[in-house]
């Protein structure tokens, strides 16, 4: 039996298809089905954005950077209120904290909900 070179190809193409996609938030992923809408800052965003980011710092405390959590480090800077904690995070804080953290995809008010989410974890 021979079969079309067509045939094959596309039978092919559909067993290797990714299973799934990714929507943004706002778009209309109504016709590409099994997709996953991306979260946003004010739907726990925050924490995949510090993973994404901060994390890389914040974690281990590199360059000075207060540790997720270490309440000593975070007590100065809190004294400063949270204006100045968003400035810092939203313009960056030389020589070692780069603007945003480096999260080119984040907004002001995503930085915002970062700063607010790795304050939550000394209070």
């Amino acid at each position: 039996m021979m079969v079309a070179a067509g045939t094959v190809e596309t039978e092919i193409a559909e067993r290797i298809k990714k299973s799934g996609g990714v929507c943004l938030q706002g778009e209309d992923c109504a016709s590409n089905s099994g997709s996953m809408v991306v979260a946003s800052a004010d739907s726990g965003g925050a924490k995949t954005n510090y993973d994404k980011t901060c994390a890389t710092c914040h974690a281990a405390g590199i360059a000075g950077a207060p540790k997720l959590g270490d309440k000593g480090a975070w007590s100065p800077r809190l004294e400063k209120g949270m204006d100045v904690l968003y400035a810092s995070g939203i313009n960056g804080l030389p020589p070692a904290m780069p603007a945003k953290g480096m999260c080119f995809t984040c907004s002001d008010d995503d930085i915002k909900a970062i700063v607010d989410y790795m304050v939550d974890s000394v209070r």
